[in-house]
Parts: structure tokens; C-alpha cells; sequence
């Protein structure tokens, strides 16, 4: 097993979005102090769920540096700093590395395609070199749904020969236990963290280190209730509500039943070229989570 702090569940936590479009922060730690009250080992900042790609450097620095001055533990945040460019992933991993931050969560350079190992290994090679002072754990972001770029069993293997303990871990949200097994067979050191919160019960085995979830957003207490004491019921329900997003799109969904929850109307506001929930799809999702949750919406 490694040494990094980074371990359970953690939520890939939304980001809300303000009047003018810009990331609001005082919404924003009002959720992260919740989740990791309400049971969150660890917070994933600025990643897919927090729609973090669609803001610019800026917007993205001013967010590590909100979360960075509000006395939250850091050594539980993840946060997201892959970019298209390289001098933005440099900018943004060295800004996370000076500002404390547990781990640098990397999405591979995502626009020219195909891209070569090589490729892969200058762009990591390129952030590992910036941040050698800090040091600050990289973590691989294996989302080829999205990215279209895939870190595969023989680049993940390369990057560990090439780079050592600075490569940390991996999460993947492609879905595929199989991989993320092979994954975590590279290296003991290596920290593997599956996206569904459904494989929990095996993480407890050690195999991996965890989840990083987007839909532990609204399941914090059960996801924990699970990974920490193994309680099977504690996961049906915490699947039970992440199946109530099937077909329709995740973000925006977490989204509007985070503005349900708190009711906060304004929790609703995703960045272009994201779209909130079309009637008909928050009508559908509503009605499955009365199902799901028992209560009423």
C-alpha cells in the first residue's frame, strides 16, 4: 500500500456557478465543508463533475486559492490540472503543488489525436519537472469517453518506470473493473481509484484505494457507511441513487438535485457548452429519486 494521504471516498465535487458565470466560492466550500462532514474521506476539486476544463487558468487558480485559505484540510483535496496545453497543466500542477494541495489530478492533453506515448511522456515528463519542488503526487485521469485518449496498461507502466513514486495513482472513470485491476497490479504504490462507488466492497480488500465519485455528491454518508464498516445496504442505496442518472446527462443532473437538496434554485447554473436539464429529463430524474430515496423531491 502507498503512503498517500488520498484514500475511501472522495467526491468529485460540482462547482456552482454565480450571476456572472464565474465559480461561486462561497457555495463551494459551504459543499466541500458538508461532504467531508458527512462522511468524504477526501474531495476531488476541478474535475469533470466540477466542469473544470470548461474555465480558464484563472478562474481555476482563484478556486485552489479559495479552497487553500478557507482552513480546510488539503491534505484531503485532489485537484484537477490537466490541460490541452502543457504550459496550463504546468501552471495549474505548480500552483496546486505551492499551495499544498495532496495530489495533482491529470487528464491527458486531449485535443490532437492520436497522441503517442511519447507524446504522453513529454507532457507528464514536462509537470513532473515544474513541480520537483513540491513534489505533489500525480495522479493519471483515465477518461477516454471524454478525453478520447486513453492511459493504457503499457503507458501507465511506462510513466511509473519513467517517472517512479511521482506517478501516485490513477483514476479511472471508463468503467472497466478489469482494467483498473491491471491497473493496480503494476505497483503496490500505485493508488487506483474506480469512478462507480459500486466497487467499494472490493476496495475494502485492497484492491483499490477507494472511489472518487461524482454522484458521492449526494451519497457521502452511505458511500462511507460502506467502504469504512462494509455495510451492503449502505451501498445499494448509494447505487441506487447513481443509477438514477442513466440516460441523462450526469453533470447538470447532480447539479439540480444538489439545488433540490438545498433549495437553492441557483445550484442548477452549469458553464457553456453544458446545458441544464431539459424539463422532461429533470421530470424523469425527480421521479427517480423519490423512488431511490423514499422521499419526496
Amino acid at each position: 500500500m502507498s503512503d498517500h494521504s488520498l484514500r475511501g471516498v472522495i467526491a468529485a465535487i460540482s462547482t456552482p456557478i454565480d450571476d456572472l458565470g464565474q465559480p461561486d466560492m462561497e457555495r463551494l466550500l459551504g459543499h466541500a465543508r458538508n461532504l467531508l462532514d458527512g462522511g468524504c474521506d477526501g474531495i476531488n476539486l476541478l474535475g469533470t463533475t466540477g466542469e473544470a476544463t470548461s474555465f480558464d487558468v484563472t478562474q481555476r487558480k482563484a478556486v485552489m486559492n479559495a479552497v487553500a485559505s478557507s482552513g480546510l484540510p488539503l491534505s484531503r483535496f485532489m485537484v484537477g490540472t490537466g490541460a490541452a496545453s502543457v504550459s496550463d497543466a504546468v501552471l495549474l500542477t505548480a500552483e496546486a503543488g505551492r499551495l499544498g494541495f495532496a495530489g495533482a489530478l491529470l487528464l491527458p492533453p486531449f485535443y490532437y489525436k492520436p497522441v503517442s506515448n511519447e507524446g504522453i511522456v513529454r507532457y507528464i515528463g514536462a509537470i513532473a519537472g515544474a513541480t520537483a519542488a513540491s513534489n505533489i503526487p500525480l495522479y493519471l485521469y483515465n477518461f477516454p469517453a471524454l478525453s478520447g485518449i486513453a492511459y493504457t496498461i503499457e503507458l501507465v507502466d511506462l510513466l511509473i518506470e519513467t517517472f517512479g513514486r511521482r506517478i501516485a495513482g490513477l483514476k479511472d472513470s471508463s468503467g472497466d473493473l478489469t482494467y483498473a485491476r491491471s491497473i493496480a497490479a503494476l505497483s503496490p504504490a500505485l493508488d487506483v481509484f474506480p469512478s462507480n462507488e459500486g466497487s467499494l466492497l472490493e476496495a475494502r480488500t485492497g484492491a483499490f484505494a477507494g472511489c472518487i465519485s461524482a454522484t458521492a455528491n449526494l451519497t457521502a454518508s452511505d458511500c462511507a457507511t460502506a467502504f469504512h464498516e462494509g455495510d451492503e445496504a449502505a451501498l445499494r442505496r448509494a447505487v441506487a441513487v447513481r443509477a438514477i442518472f442513466d440516460g441523462l446527462p450526469l453533470v447538470p443532473g447532480i447539479k439540480h438535485v444538489l439545488s433540490i437538496r438545498m433549495g437553492d434554485p441557483a445550484w442548477r447554473e452549469v458553464v457553456a457548452p453544458l446545458s441544464g436539464l431539459r424539463a422532461e429529463e429533470a421530470a424523469t430524474l425527480e421521479t427517480r429519486l423519490v423512488t431511490a430515496m423514499g422521499v419526496a423531491a
